[in-house]
């Protein structure tokens, strides 16, 4: 029989607390020396329902009373909540939660809805918040919504606003050894300013309780990114924390070692791209600091376990840049355990046997990150002469289909072309036209962002364009409705709330960059054109403060949390 770990008995513990007696233990043989706990009521369970290695997943405890036994005699089907453990919701990165039982079209209105609290916080948030229902906390259960920061701060606070000072804080710095975070004046680029520090959306393991996340750091006039893993109760550091990300691939492309190897090069490589964990191996991806110097695309895959490196893939090992960004979106997983990325402007010669990979999807199998497939659009070497970035968009991996290819994905980039692949032959490249892919969609907006999915339908909201929801009927997109809004740039990444099936609300964030006032918008899902709540409507009250670009706000429990410039604004009903 595996062991039950310390962590294990804290749990049982938790259940005996909250049940009164002991809760049934199953023992999970996929997840090694871990055990699941099954309490009589699923109300003490660390992450109730969670799959054994990938983010994501429901829970099974009431949001409204974390802290009570849900009473007998008869077992009855408990309450739902929902974990928001990695970007965009789930590893397909559908942006959909379909257990929100409190937030509805009837009552998301200017009267009923609107800002509730918000926390400070040391710095901007450019990652999106994470979410976790019932953690143990020194003592106490709580639900936690996780903040991190350009400061190199990850903040746990409890997301009901029971106390108004964080759970716990942690910080990467430490000023007085000479570890701050970068300037922005050091990569001769403001996108990110005035520092940069954590600047992806970290990834919480749903058996582990442990958040990854990378912050980049200048150490006595070094640069590195490093790789940190932390309890989520505690947020103390746990094994192998702090590694220093460092790589190399055969490659003739500079930075060079001189013996035909591209080289890792921290202050050339913005971590911007989202954390990936599949199968219990992070993916980490990054581009660039406004296209300066010689960087590359890169993936690096670590073991969520022992934080070892397990593989590195440069998109442009014999060429120059293809970085992966996605405008914040996170690389994508299916079922097989098979990624999908997309790449920026760069090098491009695959079609002819090379291994450059710009403007590309990307299909790679493994740690190893071996290329399984690709597509690449007839007009490649165009979008990289006008900054056209195919890679500004994130993939989204759509439901099995019943007609045509049952395994589909779909994106755009810059250009604002919607692309509709199929993910078992990508199409690679053809030099006359995209005829090979199941549909190219033109339109002239171009998407900074990653589109979501609910009831056979994508929304996407590109840069000038308005909030648009395309139906997916025998395998093809066609446009249904358009919000009445239109959203200036970039553009944003919406997000969707529901239960089950009904209820459908597309949240999205209106930034018009960083800096300006954030607007959060509400519409409703069977029919955009149909705003139920924006926070201009009572700004007074509803300011979620100075926008930060590509930001994508949270749905949890009948809240939605959205990061800005040093604060965390909190919406839900009014009292």
């Amino acid at each position: 029989m595996n062991p039950v770990t310390p962590w294990a008995w804290s749990m049982i513990s938790a259940a005996m607390e909250i049940t009164g007696r002991l809760p049934e233990i199953v023992i999970r043989p996929e997840a090694e020396t871990r055990i699941f706990l099954v309490a009589a009521l699923l109300a003490a369970s660390f992450f109730t329902g969670c799959s054994s290695s990938d983010s994501g997943g429901t829970t099974a405890t009431d949001p409204s009373t974390p802290d009570t036994t849900v009473p007998a005699p008869a077992p009855p089907s408990p309450p739902t909540a929902v974990n928001v453990l990695t970007y965009h919701n789930d590893n397909a990165r559908t942006g959909q939660n379909l257990q929100e039982t409190l937030l509805t079209p009837a009552n998301v209105n200017g009267t009923t809805f609107g800002k509730l609290f918000s926390y400070p916080v040391d710095g901007s948030v450019y990652a999106q918040p994470l979410y976790a229902t019932n953690v143990r906390i020194a003592g106490q259960l709580h639900n936690v919504v996780f903040v991190a920061t350009e400061h190199n701060s990850v903040y746990a606070f409890d997301a009901d606003n029971k106390t108004s000072v964080p759970l716990w804080r942690t910080s990467f710095i430490d000023p007085v050894n000479g570890i701050t975070t970068v300037p922005s004046r050091d990569t001769n680029c403001d996108d990110i300013n005035p520092e940069i520090g954590i600047t992806s959306t970290p990834v919480i393991d749903s058996v582990t309780g442990i958040l990854y996340v990378v912050a980049m750091t200048k150490e006595n006039g070094a640069y590195a990114h490093r790789l940190h893993a932390l309890d989520i109760a505690t947020g103390n550091e746990k094994f192998g924390t702090g590694m220093k990300l460092q790589a190399s691939v055969p490659g003739t492309a500079a930075p060079n070692d001189g013996k035909g190897r591209l080289v890792f090069n921290s202050l050339l490589e913005n971590q911007r791209a989202a954390l990936l964990l599949s199968n219990n191996v992070l993916y980490i991806a990054t581009g660039s600091f406004c296209d300066l110097g010689n960087h590359h695309g890169w993936v690096l895959t670590y073991d969520s376990k022992t934080l070892n490196l397990l593989g590195a893939f440069s998109s442009t090992p014999n060429g120059n840049e293809g970085g992966i960004w996605q405008s914040g979106g996170g690389a994508a997983a299916d079922a097989n355990g098979s990624i999908y990325l997309i790449t920026g402007d760069g090098s491009f010669d695959a079609a002819s046997g090379g291994s450059n990979y710009g403007n590309t999807f990307l299909k790679l199998s493994g740690a190893a990150l071996t290329v399984a497939d690709y597509f690449t659009p007839f007009n490649q070497a165009t979008l990289a002469a006008v900054n056209g970035d195919l890679g500004s968009g994130g993939a989204l991996l759509l439901p099995d289909q019943s007609a045509g290819p049952a395994h589909l994905l779909v994106s755009a980039g810059k250009q604002g072309t919607i692309y509709l692949l199929n993910r078992d032959n990508m199409g690679k490249f053809q030099a006359a036209n995209d005829s090979q892919i199941v549909q190219s969609l033109p339109r002239p907006y171009p998407l900074f962002g990653t589109p979501a999915y609910f009831k056979n339908t994508v929304y996407m909201a590109a840069a000038g364009d308005r909030l648009n929801a395309y139906v997916l009927s025998n395998g093809q997109l066609s446009l249904s409705k358009q919000s009445t809004s239109i959203f200036g740039w970039p553009g944003a990444t919406a997000v969707i709330s529901a239960n089950g099936s009904t209820d459908g609300i597309v949240w999205a964030l209106e930034t018009n960059g960083s800096g300006a006032p954030a607007v959060l918008h509400a519409y409703s899902a069977a029919d955009v054109s149909i705003e139920l709540y924006n926070s201009n409507q009572n700004s007074g009250r509803d300011y979620p403060g100075p926008a930060i670009k590509f930001s994508v706000p949270t749905v949890a429990n009948g809240k939605v949390y959205v990061g800005s410039q040093y604060q965390v604004s909190v919406f839900g009903l009014l009292p």
